[in-house]
């Protein structure tokens, strides 16, 4: 059987990059289940996007970084466990390890079964942040890979203008690439400001960044 070196380098070097990367190092200890929190952090501590009583809708949250971060800054004295001012919900296609606090549920946000359980949970509450770090599996056909990334973020969109608060904000991951205009140009249509982030924590390589809508826009008369 012949194995191939060139991709059995790249993974090494991968790997070796990631048991080094200084964020990873401090995910393990402050015991976040991926380095992912601290984009979100980083995001949170120049908008302030998290306040004391809020209700958080978390979406693709597996395996529960951001969930994790979300609870701690939910919580009176920042902690992991314990009591929490406000709500916060999470939904995966993938299966998530429970954290506490957390009303998780499991389903395709794809689909209008597992929508309107989502909005069953939220109830009649109004909504003051919604992140997403959803991701479509990537078939590595650009064109494709860009529907399937615009078609998460418009269902995104379109949960978030019908459930936040007027001064509610969305965030979510996006990549560079085709189709990135346009979702600006969606975002601009409904938020009265729209940010975009490369946190530190984003790998350089990475063509990932993160697009934030803040405050609702109304409907067209």
């Amino acid at each position: 059987m012949k194995v191939n070196s060139k991709s059995k380098k790249v993974n090494k070097t991968w790997l070796n990059q990631h048991v080094n990367d200084p964020y990873v190092k401090l995910a393990q200890k402050e015991g976040y289940r991926s380095r992912a929190a601290y984009k979100l952090q980083e995001i949170d501590e120049q908008l302030h996007l998290v306040r004391p009583g809020s209700t958080v809708v978390d979406l693709g949250s597996a395996p529960g970084a951001w969930s994790q971060y979300l609870r701690r800054r939910l919580s009176p004295q920042g902690a992991a466990a314990g009591a929490l001012d406000g709500t916060l919900i999470a939904l995966d296609i993938l299966p998530m390890e429970p954290i506490e606090g957390v009303q998780f549920l499991q389903g395709d946000f794809r689909e209008d079964e597992v929508l309107a359980q989502l909005q069953q949970i939220v109830g009649g509450r109004a909504v003051d942040l919604v992140v997403s770090d959803m991701a479509p599996n990537l078939s590595g056909i650009a064109s494709t890979d860009a529907v399937r990334i615009a078609h998460l973020i418009e269902l995104a969109v379109d949960f978030a203008i019908h459930h936040l608060t007027p001064d509610g904000a969305l965030v979510v991951k996006l990549f560079h690439g085709s189709g990135y205009d346009a979702l600006v140009a969606l975002f601009r249509q409904h938020f009265r400001q729209v940010k975009t982030f490369k946190p530190k924590a984003s790998r350089d390589k990475s063509a990932e960044t993160f697009l934030v809508g803040l405050g609702v826009r109304p409907p067209p008369a």
